[in-house]
């Protein structure tokens, strides 16, 4: 298969928009599976939702690869998840993808989730095609979605197609580029029947072919002289324009259909090898390692070129620990990749043999000899991280990692009974290396295992994993949400280290002050050296750097990590003898801690976004609701007697709200909620935070000196949960 006939393709929308049934139809299609399954049907679920969970509840948890072939085209397709706690499956798809398809509801339009991976396309570059999805639903209407794809994605949207029909009468499309109605028939919509467009739709087929020409005339002379000569335009010209401007994203096409009743999926799959770009197509950059950094710090980037023969670089862009070893997912971007060969990671500098390699469909296996440019393949036994690059001997260049959001709630896992601790570490150890969104910390003071995420949903999932994967049952404390403390005022410091215990002692001195940064900048943490006369040897000061770094870690409310912070280091002295690295480090931290608590932090909390969809008659208690949750109503539009809300609202206080929506709206709400910025928190409430994050802290550093951390009654296990809940009685009653 030549690089032109290769399509690397991401499957990508919000929450229930129909990707996973899309992926379904063109596995079907393609030939690659013979028989259709349902998402929540009773037939085992759809082929790339293979594991348990993902069946259960309905939904995609993990991204999933396979490959295709469509008229002599091969198609690499990644399914990814919709919700948004899973986003980081979304982002290293995306990142290592040539193209998308943005799957969009007929109905729901541009929702949440379909904002946040537009962001994702464009902060890699990857062109799209726009698939409306659901057109048979009630409610539905493509030119609505089409003005919200304009509106709120601030992209050109360009329709190939209108329906015929819409709704319960939906029967096929028009293609606009051929002009021909397009029909799908059979029991599964396997065979496409072309005919003359119906009478009735002549007029609209014209006008919406004569707009998209006025739209392609803006990126092709030719056709604008075609266009203006009134003369006849060759449908290979359209197609090459609409190719070249897709391709710069200038423009994205729509398309549509109803990938549950089986029409419209042959066209898009037609559409995404003309539109969409190959291998080749693409410019990858690379940072050159070898290189001297520019005035910012920067490397030089060099070009990479989709050659076969040029030397190897590839991507590990996701990892999976399985019982007999590392599976690790490759893009391979330059040169050939061969079984029993070793290749040198860039981050480590070592050499890794690749033992055995395999071509993924959904959770089953082809073993391979050898991948080239273009491929997405999978290596068993490759002991990584996700991001790393891999090279042949004699590169040695990175590519841009995966960016990666902050966890915004955390909770406090322990095993139920003393011989699961070791099942727990070895599952909490393989989460953390699959999915870097996924962290865990131990509490110093506690010893409690604290693990952090992207929502509820994302924690909710790996707890449920290590019960039944693991078979250890857990007891999970209260979510916390992730508070950050940040300075409010500049506070200069003069700040004496001195220790004299013997012999040589320490000595350290550091003059400077601290600046809070701005709120929109990109550094949480910024270090600024103004020494000037060798006031501080220069070995001495990437030390006190460190130690202002280490403070940072708990800040002076209640032991938040501080953010918003530059550390501008003027003046200092030393001592010949007394003066020692670690006498500065500690003077940084010692001098950092002290100086926070005279800059007036003020503690900050996670904003979500929220995206609710409620009947139009529970409007107003829901509205009135969001405001009691200290909320702020961003947008309310009511389409087909569905109300669509959006807001903003602070994440302590959306624990448990599907359980209030649900009880509100009898059961006829949904919603979906991301992470959007932090916020300051309100004088009282922070007060109110304060006083409760201190009293667990003072009743957890009072258990452990007494040895009561984790006390055993008979058959029952008392744990910090139990203690938090103790103290907080005890406090409230004086």
């Amino acid at each position: 298969m030549t690089l032109q006939r290769i399509r690397n393709l991401g499957v990508s929308a919000h929450i229930d928009s129909g990707k996973t049934t899309l992926t379904e139809r063109i596995l079907y299609y393609s030939g690659r599976i013979h028989r259709m399954q349902e998402v929540k049907g009773n037939d085992g679920g759809a082929t790339m939702d293979f594991m348990e969970l993902e069946r259960e509840r309905g939904i995609t948890i993990a991204s999933a690869a396979t490959s295709v072939e469509w008229k002599d085209h091969a198609i690499n397709v990644i399914d990814t998840p919709g919700h948004v706690d899973f986003t980081v499956e979304v982002e290293r798809s995306l990142r290592v993808l040539d193209g998308a398809v943005l799957v969009l509801c007929a109905v729901g339009g541009v929702q949440s989730q379909s904002l946040t991976v537009d962001r994702q396309m464009k902060r890699y570059k990857v062109p799209r095609i726009a698939f409306i999805n659901k057109m048979d639903r009630t409610g539905a209407d493509p030119f609505s979605v089409v003005e919200q794809i304009r509106d709120k994605l601030g992209v050109t949207p360009l329709m190939l197609q209108i329906p015929i029909g819409c709704e319960v009468n939906f029967e096929g499309i028009i293609d606009l580029v051929r002009m021909q109605a397009v029909y799908f028939d059979g029991s599964n919509g396997e065979t496409i029947r072309r005919e003359d467009i119906p009478a009735g739709l002549i007029e609209q087929a014209e006008t919406a072919r004569t707009e998209m020409l006025e739209t392609l005339s803006m990126f092709s002379d030719e056709l604008m002289v075609a266009l203006l000569e009134e003369s006849e335009i060759d449908e290979s010209l359209v197609r090459k324009i609409l190719r070249d401007a897709t391709l710069a994203q200038e423009i994205t096409p729509v398309m549509m259909g109803t990938a549950y009743r089986n029409k419209g999926v042959q066209e898009l799959l037609d559409g995404i090898i003309a539109y969409l770009p190959s291998p080749l197509d693409r410019e990858i950059d690379a940072n050159d390692n070898k290189g001297a950094p520019d005035e910012d710090g920067k490397q030089p980037v060099v070009k990479l070129s989709a050659d076969v023969d040029a030397p190897l670089v590839s991507m590990a862009f996701k990892t999976v620990v399985e019982n007999f070893g590392q599976l690790t997912y490759f893009r391979i971007y330059q040169g050939r990749l061969r079984r029993g060969e070793s290749y040198v990671n860039s981050r480590t500098g070592r050499s890794v043999r690749f033992g055995r390699m395999v071509r993924m469909h959904a959770n089953d296996r082809v073993e391979l000899e050898e991948a080239t440019a273009g491929d997405i393949i999978a290596v068993v036994g490759v002991d990584c991280a996700s991001g790393d690059t891999f090279c042949a001997d004699g590169v040695n260049v990175s590519l841009e990692n995966i960016f990666i959001a902050e966890p915004v709630i955390r909770l406090s896992v322990e095993p139920l009974k003393r011989d699961g601790a070791d099942r727990l570490s070895k599952a909490l150890d393989r989460f953390r290396r699959e999915d870097p969104t996924f962290q865990v910390t131990t509490d110093q003071e506690s010893g409690q295992t604290i693990i952090a995420g992207m929502g509820q949903l994302h924690l909710e999932v790996y707890i449920e994993r290590i019960r039944r994967e693991y078979r250890c049952e857990l007891l999970v404390g209260e979510p916390r949400v992730a508070y950050r403390e940040r300075p409010t005022q500049v506070v200069e410091f003069n700040h004496r280290h001195r220790k004299q215990t013997g012999g040589s002692g320490q000595y350290a001195h550091v003059v400077g002050r601290l600046e809070p940064l701005p709120d929109d900048a990109e550094l949480t943490y910024e270090f600024v050296d103004e020494i000037s006369g060798g006031r501080i040897p220069k070995e001495y000061i990437p030390k006190v750097n460190e130690g202002f770094r280490q403070s940072l870690v708990k800040g002076p409310l209640c032991e938040c990590e501080v953010v918003g912070v530059r550390m501008v280091l003027v003046d200092g002295s030393y001592h010949d003898v007394d003066s020692s690295e670690m006498a500065f480090k500690i003077c940084g931290f010692n001098c950092a801690r002290d100086v926070l608590k005279k800059a007036a932090c003020a503690l900050q909390e996670p904003i979500m976004k929220l995206e609710i969809e409620i009947p139009e008659e529970y409007q107003g208690p829901v509205t009135g609701h969001i405001s009691s949750k200290r909320g702020i109503m961003t947008s309310a539009d009511t389409r087909q007697n569905i109300c669509v809300i959006l807001a903003t609202v602070p994440l302590a206080s959306m624990f448990d709200y599907a359980n209030e929506l649900r009880s509100m709206t009898q059961g006829k709400g949904t919603f979906s909620m991301e992470f959007s910025h932090y916020g300051t928190v309100p004088k009282s409430i922070q007060e109110e935070v304060i006083a409760e994050r201190r009293a667990q802290l003072s009743g957890k550093l009072a258990l452990v000196g007494f040895g009561l951390g984790r006390l055993r009654f008979g058959p029952h296990v008392c744990t910090s949960r139990f203690f938090n809940a103790l103290i907080l009685r005890v406090s409230k009653c004086g």
